[in-house]
């Protein structure tokens, strides 16, 4: 690898996730050539055609086996529930210089995979997990500029050598992402906070509206509230239900909260205590603004570099 360029990478899945980070990668100059590995043919012959590969592998022994050769970098960008075995399939064939990462939403399963699988070669895996994400899945979701901005953390392992860790932060830095390190433990009860819990609940609200028998008439009122409330109940199902269970004490532990919660705001409702539920929008508010402003502190100085 020369001058910080990435000569050759392997990405198992080329959807939205992998396609942006390819993308991103060929616009900053930061890679050689794009080998995409994935199940569905289609998939794999509509990123060759968008730019986003140059080359497509099944997952033949022989077929991996070329794909790996002299890659310094493979993506898995597929859902966390496939992740042992695509790193089964591919541990016979990972040469020593070659540097593993996920994108995966759970990091504690993904780990116990990576070591089930990969066995005395678990060090050359860096766990790791881009914030970013749209609704729309497959190839033609891919664009080059989902990661500008956006966190990346990472949560290496022991065995991880310094200068491999260094290796998949950077490339994530040349798709303009900023990086940030937690332990495994610590990446899944904060997402499954701010990230898996949300996504449970607006899958749960369209769910029940959707079954009603005057479903229709509901939809045809909802507005952008309800849109955008609802938004990221639109990501793939597959891909949240392997979430979902992957995380599941975290969860767990996050929806008994959330449910405390609404089991107090409807005694609140109930009795009529205006004064209680104004107390907890309030601070809903005043919290959210709070978030509001720093998110806008941080990206500032980034705004600032990026016009001068």
């Amino acid at each position: 690898m020369e001058n910080n360029v990435l000569n050759k990478i392997v990405i198992c899945g080329v959807g939205l996730i992998g396609g942006s980070f390819a993308l991103a990668l060929r616009r900053a100059g930061a890679v050689g050539s794009v080998v995409g590995v994935g199940r569905s043919t289609a998939a794999l012959a509509r990123a060759r055609e968008l730019g986003i590969i140059d080359a497509a592998s099944g997952n033949a022994p022989a077929e991996l086996a070329a794909a790996l050769d002299g890659a310094a970098l493979v993506l898995l960008a597929a859902p966390v529930a496939q992740t042992e075995a695509i790193l089964a399939a591919l541990r016979p064939h990972l040469q020593a210089g070659t540097v593993v990462t996920d994108a995966g939403s759970t990091k504690g399963d993904v780990v116990a995979a990576a070591r089930r699988a990969l066995g005395d070669k678990v060090g050359q895996f860096v766990p790791g997990h881009p914030i970013a994400g749209r609704e729309s899945n497959g190839p033609d979701a891919a664009i080059v500029d989902l990661y500008q901005g956006k966190k990346t953390v990472l949560t290496p392992l022991a065995e991880n050598r310094a200068e491999d860790v260094e290796r998949v932060a950077a490339a994530w830095r040349a798709c303009g992402a900023i990086i940030h390190q937690l332990t495994p433990q610590e990446h899944d009860k904060v997402f499954a906070a701010v990230s898996h819990l949300p996504h449970l609940l607006a899958y749960a609200l369209v769910d029940d509206i959707a079954r009603k028998p005057h479903a229709d008439l509901l939809f045809q009122y909802a507005a952008s509230g309800f849109r955008d409330f609802t938004r990221i109940a639109g990501s793939s199902p597959e891909m949240w239900r392997d979430i979902s269970l992957a995380n599941q004490a975290a969860l767990l532990a996050e929806l008994d909260a959330y449910m405390a919660q609404l089991t107090g705001l409807r005694a609140s409702l109930a009795a009529g205590d205006g004064a209680a539920l104004a107390g907890v929008y309030s601070n809903a508010q005043r919290a959210r603004q709070q978030w509001i402003e720093a998110i806008e502190a941080a990206e500032a100085p980034q705004s600032k570099d990026q016009a001068e």
